[in-house]
């Protein structure tokens, strides 16, 4: 390897400093400027940054940047390796305890940093998780594979249908529980998806994420991981629910119903909230307690029924103002069988979508209404647009999530082609995806 290779992502005058100081990635760096020292691990730039800065790792685990000026000094303090990743050796497994499955499908929990763009990349396998994660030796039998290492946003309809027989497949071996480790962004419709495609399930099935990557100090990965895989080894329920951190800390990790959970922050830890609806369980300090008073009871008996199928030709379509009304028409000369409306407060749209929405009824296309608020759920009797939208044939969606009606109506028409049956299942509540009533919730409160 030549000295540029061993300097990846540096060039220009970064490179030229650290080649006449015969540095390499891993070695000891201090760079003096302003009269401030920093000291720290050389580590490799992003192949799209500039050429005035050096990138060095400190003792504290925070990687910062220095940019080079005419009073910087740069020496090289100490010869080191390069900076790898090396997992821990697997702990023993104790024959006693249950058996949990662990599948990855990749995302920021199975990720570390790529330092050739700066970004984080799927790299740690589902082993690896557990390798570096000891604690789970002590909660049970780890079986870890990996099934996909996508970042969430690449998942389709079709890899979901893949998780749910991969699951079921691990149900049938005799696993007490199946974790999947899963991209934040796209992890409510996943687990929406698995909670309708998976029936009758006899024990639980968790999601898990984390919005830190493993090697950032603040990481939830570890804490989000211990969490899930407690739940599907020892929680009494079985359905499909996600399991992040409940607060910013990490003293305790919430369990939501997977057609009721939604990534409400973008970095947060406790990005996940359960809307309009209570968590099902909280895990704090090994202890698994219930919130939710009505839920499947795990049974190991019980026969699982998997409907995996699902079909793409379902649209979710935001109202704004100014919308262009011939959205509607194009997913219905699209050969779209149902269009999910995000509409404002109680279930409205603006009057010059009506005409679209009624060629779409009248095409054989479902045409339901969900809300674009957080809490709350539809009422379109209270307003003559509601009522002119009920009228039209537009299907109310109670207090269900979009993303959940979208995924609903996919595995819907994946089961049937009738319309009136497909009605039917919708307005149906099959894995708790709406209520009857509305229930304040403490979030809904919170300035």
């Amino acid at each position: 390897m030549n000295r540029e290779e061993s300097l990846a992502g540096y060039k220009g005058l970064a490179l030229k400093i650290l080649k006449d100081m015969d540095a390499e990635i891993g070695d000891l760096i201090r760079i003096v400027k302003g009269g401030q020292a920093y000291e720290g691990i050389l580590i490799p730039r992003s192949e799209y940054g500039d050429d005035k800065h050096i990138v060095i790792k400190l003792r504290s685990g925070y990687n910062i940047g220095v940019r080079l000026t005419p009073d910087t000094k740069v020496e090289k303090i100490g010869r080191g390796e390069k900076p790898a990743f090396v997992a821990p050796p697997m702990p023993e497994q104790k024959q006693a305890l249950p058996k949990v499955s662990i599948i990855s499908t990749g995302g920021t929990i199975a990720s570390r940093v790529d330092y050739r763009t700066g970004a984080v990349r799927p790299a740690l396998s589902a082993g690896d998780l557990y390798s570096v994660v000891p604690e789970l030796a002590d909660i049970a039998r780890i079986d870890a594979q990996i099934l996909f290492s996508l970042y969430s946003e690449n998942i389709t309809p079709v890899h979901w249908a893949e998780m749910a027989k991969t699951v079921a497949e691990k149900i049938a071996e005799g696993v007490e529980g199946v974790v999947i480790a899963h991209g934040t962004d796209t992890m409510g419709y996943s687990a929406a998806a698995l909670s309708f495609a998976l029936q009758n399930l006899p024990v639980p099935v968790i999601f898990v994420g984390s919005q830190r990557s493993a090697d950032r100090p603040s990481s939830d990965a570890a804490t989000n991981l211990t969490g899930a895989v407690l739940a599907a080894a020892r929680a009494p329920f079985a359905e499909v629910a996600v399991a992040m951190h409940e607060t910013t800390s990490d003293t305790s990790i919430v369990l939501h119903r997977g057609t009721r959970v939604r990534k409400c922050h973008t970095s947060r830890r406790d990005a996940f909230k359960s809307i309009n609806a209570q968590p099902l369980a909280r895990v704090e300090e090994n202890r698994i307690t219930m919130l939710a008073e009505d839920y499947p009871k795990r049974d190991p008996t019980r026969k699982l029924v998997v409907k995996s199928d699902f079909c793409d030709k379902v649209a979710l379509v935001k109202f704004y103002p100014g919308i262009d009304p011939a959205v509607i028409d194009w997913y219905v000369d699209k050969g779209y069988k149902a269009v999910v409306l995000e509409g404002t407060g109680l279930g409205h749209v603006a009057k010059s979508l009506f005409e679209p929405i009624k060629k779409a009824v009248d095409k054989g296309v479902l045409v339901a209404m969900a809300s674009q608020c957080i809490w709350g759920r539809v009422n379109m009797n209270v307003y003559d647009t509601g009522r002119d939208l009920l009228a039209l044939g537009v299907i109310p969606l109670e207090d269900m999530l979009a993303e959940t009606a979208t995924v609903k109506l996919m595995w819907i028409f994946a089961q049937t082609s009738s319309m009136e049956e497909a009605k039917q299942l919708l307005k149906t509540n099959i894995a708790g995806e709406f209520s009857t009533r509305s229930l304040y919730t403490v979030e809904e409160n919170k300035p």
